[in-house]
């Protein structure tokens, strides 16, 4: 973990006293916002994810790159639609250069970011920045613990119409004859716990803009409309992966589809998670991987009831 914090030290020196006296020259004093807009930029570093827009044949699309940071700055200013974004291009010069435009008339049509914005949710681009960053700067480093949890993520679409759920084949009746078998549907989460390929386990997640409802940290529940994004954090709260899903998908489902993806980037030694993750599979498959699971106990049954009844008792 030194040895990140060290490498994210540099570069932010790098940017203090070399990065940004050169903007001052040429584009006057940044706000705080542009600044965080150009620390953004300097460690995404976008132009090693995207191809050069002239080495193809034929006419060149517009320049991706340029529309990429436009991207980022739409994120970070936290514009809710590209209209916005081209308002701002159009009346602040400086944000326009740090993005690659040098006049007004350069900034591509509203049409056009909405063809480079779908390429870029198609590419997973946003994912492959965030994977090179963390390979870069924790891909060496033990991690204590990684802490799994959602969030919500509210949308402005309309939720998906609820589908009548397709009529089941009635189960026969009375006891299985002698040397009959009748195989059990497994659930989603035993699927996963069976050894199926991480491509499957994230095809099966539904993706759909839906209602969704969680109870709060203070016993609240809550509701609302569109997704929920599953995060696995390291030791300080730097995400380490992320998986978005519908709003109404419970979060032991994403559990283990993350924590592959998880494994594939940094070495951990402790999975931390709430009673919403305690299911067998999930710590099964936590110590599979050599780690060790920390997961909250979910009184669902009379006997967890009564352990959760004791252990407080014993507290007290």
């Amino acid at each position: 973990m030194n040895q990140a914090l060290n490498k994210l030290s540099h570069t932010w020196k790098h940017i203090q006293s070399f990065l940004f006296p050169m903007m001052w020259e040429e584009l006057g004093e940044l706000t705080v916002k542009q600044k965080l807009l150009v620390n953004v930029l300097e460690f995404a570093k976008l132009e090693e994810h995207l191809p050069y827009a002239g080495r193809f044949p034929g006419h060149p699309p517009e320049d991706r790159i340029a529309i990429a940071r436009a991207f980022v700055t739409k994120m970070v200013y936290d514009m809710t639609t590209t209209r916005i974004l081209l308002d701002r291009l159009a009346s602040d010069p400086t944000i326009r250069r740090l993005c690659g435009w040098e006049r007004r008339e350069e900034v591509p049509s509203e049409a056009t970011f909405s063809r480079a914005f779908a390429e870029f949710a198609e590419s997973r681009l946003p994912e492959r920045v965030h994977q090179a960053l963390i390979e870069q700067h924790l891909g060496d480093q033990l991690i204590g613990h990684i802490s799994r949890d959602s969030t919500a993520i509210s949308a402005r679409e309309k939720p998906e119409k609820k589908v009548a759920p397709a009529q089941k084949k009635p189960k026969k009746r009375g006891r299985p004859k002698k040397g009959e078998e009748r195989p059990k549907e497994l659930t989603r989460l035993e699927r996963q716990a069976t050894g199926q390929p991480l491509s499957e386990m994230i095809a099966e997640l539904p993706t759909a803009c839906n209602v969704g409802t969680k109870r709060n940290s203070k016993g609240h529940t809550t509701s609302w409309i569109g997704y929920k994004l599953h995060i696995d954090a390291s030791d300080g709260g730097i995400p380490i992966s992320c998986i978005l899903t519908s709003a109404s998908l419970h979060d032991s489902q994403a559990s283990i589809p993350l924590a592959e993806i998880t494994y594939e980037r940094v070495d951990n030694l402790y999975d931390m998670m709430d009673a919403a993750y305690d299911a067998p599979q999930i710590k099964a498959h936590s110590r599979a991987l050599g780690h060790v699971p920390i997961i909250d106990t979910n009184p669902r049954s009379k006997t967890k009831k009564e352990a959760l009844a004791a252990e407080a008792k014993r507290l007290k």
